[in-house]
């Protein structure tokens, strides 16, 4: 989009990048479809599949893994963080109303931060864009427990596996670059999973920790991480 004053943005294009080192044709994948407001998920992102309970919500679609790391400086479309912190016992939040699209009524919320384990805040019951301007609020089923923080980098995400691994287990990577949307306009993307078979470029998988390695039977070899 062009700016109306006289501007130089510069830049490259990211997806020139390799995923496969060994043959992509080898590989075992199937067809699949994103849920929406994620924005752009690259290829080679980790992908997690949508548990929730009810089929009002997400249920069955992908979304970005969440890494079980808490520094602040991971790249994970898939959380959408606080903008107020949530306090015991409270059955709200609030994040950006872009982030907002990320989630559907009826699908299970997750919430977590790096000082307090995370807890399953069960479905989703309203989501109110309208009220405030400058952000949306969430209405869930079971109340809180713990406090969660801006602090402590307190965000929530929609339940995509167990509570051993923070609610988000891995199953694949994604093949190709897609854009699942962002805001209102969401309307999530159809993709390629890879689920074994294969031997990627480790620096081509930004969500990739020992938590998802342990889930895709990988091995992280120098640069390469085998999938068998």
């Amino acid at each position: 989009m062009p700016y109306d004053t006289p501007t130089i943005v510069r830049g490259v294009q990211d997806d020139y990048r390799r995923l496969y080192y060994s043959d992509h044709n080898a590989a075992l994948k199937i067809p699949i479809t994103l849920a929406p407001g994620y924005g752009l998920v690259k290829a080679g992102s980790i992908l997690a599949k949508n548990l929730s309970a009810a089929t009002t919500g997400s249920k069955g679609k992908f979304v970005p893994y969440n890494p079980t790391t808490f520094t602040g400086a991971e790249d994970h479309p898939g959380r959408a963080y606080l903008v107020a912190d949530v306090g015991a016992s409270a059955s709200v939040c609030y994040v950006t109303i872009a982030d907002s699209y990320k989630f559907k009524v009826g699908d299970d919320l997750i919430i977590n931060d790096d000082e307090t384990s995370a807890e399953n805040l069960g479905a989703i019951t309203a989501i109110d864009r309208t009220s405030e301007q400058h952000r949306a609020k969430l209405t869930f089923t079971t109340q809180t427990s713990g406090t969660f923080t801006n602090a402590a980098k307190g965000h929530v995400f929609v339940e995509a596996g167990t509570s051993g691994n923070n609610y988000s287990d891995a199953v694949g990577v994604l093949e190709k670059t897609v854009d699942t949307g962002t805001g209102e306009n969401a309307k999530g993307a159809n993709a390629t999973l890879i689920l074994s078979n294969c031997v990627l470029y480790a620096g081509c998988m930004p969500l990739l920790d020992a938590a998802s390695k342990t889930d895709l039977s990988a091995t992280e070899i120098g640069q390469f991480v085998v999938i068998k």
